[in-house]
């Protein structure tokens, strides 16, 4: 009788899968070596999801530095707005190399691009119009 792997076992051998998170977005990536390195956002191309080419460049920040290979990048984006989804993909992104090739961890950890931004919109509190907005106070 052969022993063969689990399904859990053989998905890791084709593909490197990390998650990214900033605000309320998360980013499930997923790498897989191809030989043109491509994104694919909730089934559409980087070109089309992200509109202007900073948000691009935000989201591609981690392939830039000193990156060897080309990988085919699937990527599950939910919540938050645009923006926080371009750095929550940045994240994922530079998550999914480190599992991939650990010497890349220097590089990235210095280019701080493996820290989670903790910065979140602040609660309302009650009697306040806003977080830390205060209604307008009168003498009389």
């Amino acid at each position: 009788m052969e022993v063969t792997k689990t399904t859990k076992e053989k998905s890791s051998d084709r593909y490197i899968e990390a998650v990214g998170r900033r605000k309320t977005s998360t980013a499930r990536v997923r790498i897989t070596p191809a030989p043109k390195t491509t994104c694919v956002i909730n089934e559409k191309d980087i070109e089309v999801y992200f509109p202007t080419e900073e948000m691009r460049m935000m989201a591609r920040r981690p392939l830039a530095d000193k990156i060897v290979g080309t990988f085919k990048i699937t990527v599950v984006l939910k919540g938050g707005g645009i923006h926080s989804q371009a750095e929550a993909l940045s994240h994922g992104i530079a998550r999914a190399l480190i599992k991939g090739d650990a010497l890349l961890r220097k590089d990235l950890k210095k280019a701080g691009l493996l820290k989670r931004d903790p910065r979140a919109k602040e609660r309302r509190k009650p009697g306040l119009k806003k977080a830390r907005k205060r209604p307008k106070w009168s003498k009389r």
